[in-house]
């Protein structure tokens, strides 16, 4: 026998659960399915960044002579791809390629600019007004530099962040010991995104679970979509391992595995994993004030109260989430490099998690090209905790018929699914 729910979400990570809370702040009734933990999954063991800053997309000029570089030195690279030959994958290796030029990034800017600015205010008044307990600090993204090279290239990169309406803070040799005296003394140099902030994604992302599930929400974990029954252009059913759902309107927030559930609906979504790691160790001596990007090294460092988490790597085509051992240490070695850490860390937690990325490094948010009851809302790469609540808001704006505060156009599914 099927259940009978108003709008079902398809994925209970961060994107997930935002929409759900918006949704149900409109007065819809909620039902999440999830194909292991909710609140879990990419979301749990990330950075914690929270940087509306981040307004050039992943596919950027630059991006492909790079990676071929760093991919010279596997050892010390930031990116990594699996070798693969099934179309889907070099379908969209191409596209990537294709998109990694100006045109892309002037498109992308706006939207991301937009989008990251909402979600920083939402987080600012959700965690306000829900009284969320997750360390939530608006000291803003201090990136960290000790070659000159990557220093010059990121002030550049700040000039064009400053003209687009993002506040940037530059610092010498001198003032960026001032400003965060857990970096080493051959750091030369800082950019300081000051409108950016961070928090710790678990506390986050269970407080989160738990106020959805008190405004009303139902929740379902174990239950990995199995079917689908569609009808007259809409979406009838879900079937799941916890059963089936009749829904008047879904939504698709299945993180990187949105392509594999939607293939169910005659849905081509083009996206691919990015697998990223993170280790947790307990608070140190010298705790960093700041959220961090070790710039030279492209390794995340975020302090969580009384515990100091170190995120880095971009690995790309690959489903495993078994955290490489390898990997892991070559993250604490980056840390020190940068950072006055203890002689010995308290190692307390190893993750590997999938981002989704889309070949054009926009999200993807909006109606199924074949569905008219089906919400997408998808691809949001490193930045998927960042752009929650923004993401959130205008799902529920969708599903609700209103215009929504802000031009989804740029991120449509249209032009980028095939069905």
């Amino acid at each position: 026998m099927s259940l009978k729910c108003d709008v079902l979400i398809i994925g209970g990570g961060p994107i997930g659960l935002c929409c759900a809370y918006y949704l149900l702040k409109s007065g819809r009734k909620v039902t999440i399915v999830d194909a292991k933990e909710i609140g879990k999954g990419s979301g749990s063991g990330n950075a914690g960044h929270i940087v509306p800053s981040h307004i050039i997309p992943l596919a950027a000029p630059g991006v492909v002579t790079g990676a071929l570089k760093w991919m010279l030195d596997p050892a010390r690279s930031p990116f990594g791809m699996k070798i693969g030959l099934s179309p889907s994958y070099l379908s969209w290796l191409l596209r990537f390629v294709l998109a990694c030029n100006q045109d892309n990034v002037s498109r992308s800017v706006k939207p991301l600019y937009e989008l990251g600015r909402l979600s920083a205010e939402n987080f600012a008044r959700m965690i306000a007004e829900e009284r969320f307990d997750c360390h939530y600090s608006e000291m803003g993204f201090l990136n960290l530099f000790k070659s000159e090279d990557t220093f010059h290239e990121a002030q550049r990169e700040a000039e064009f962040m400053q003209a687009h309406g993002i506040s940037v803070r530059v610092y010498d040799k001198v003032a960026v010991q001032d400003v965060e005296p857990a970096a080493r003394e051959d750091v030369i140099g800082g950019v300081h995104y000051t409108g950016d902030a961070h928090l710790d994604p678990g506390l986050f992302l269970a407080a989160l679970g738990k106020r959805v599930r008190e405004m009303g929400a139902e929740a379902h974990a174990d239950a990995s979509v199995t079917g689908f029954v569609e009808a007259e252009g809409k979406v009838r059913a879900v079937r799941t391992r916890a059963g089936e759902f009749e829904a008047e309107q879904v939504v698709l927030a299945a993180g990187a595995w949105t392509p594999a559930v939607a293939r169910g609906l005659g849905l081509d979504i083009p996206i691919q994993p990015g697998r990223g790691y993170s280790l947790t160790a307990s608070a140190v001596r010298n705790m960093p004030r700041h959220a961090l990007m070790l710039g030279d090294r492209r390794v995340a460092v975020s302090p969580l109260g009384d515990r100091i988490r170190v995120t880095g790597r971009l690995e790309v085509g690959t489903y495993s989430t078994k955290p490489d051992p390898r990997w892991i240490a070559r993250l604490e070695g980056f840390a020190r490099e940068f950072l006055r850490l203890d002689e010995k860390l308290e190692i307390r937690e190893t993750w590997a998690g999938l981002r989704p990325i889309t070949p054009d490094g926009v999200p993807m948010i909006g109606f199924s090209p074949r569905h008219s009851n089906l919400i997408l809302a998808t691809g949001h790469a490193m930045l998927g905790l960042s752009l929650g609540p923004g993401t959130g808001q205008a799902v529920s704006e969708l599903a609700n018929r209103m215009t929504p505060a802000l031009d989804l156009r740029p991120m449509s599914v249209d032009f980028r699914a095939r069905g």
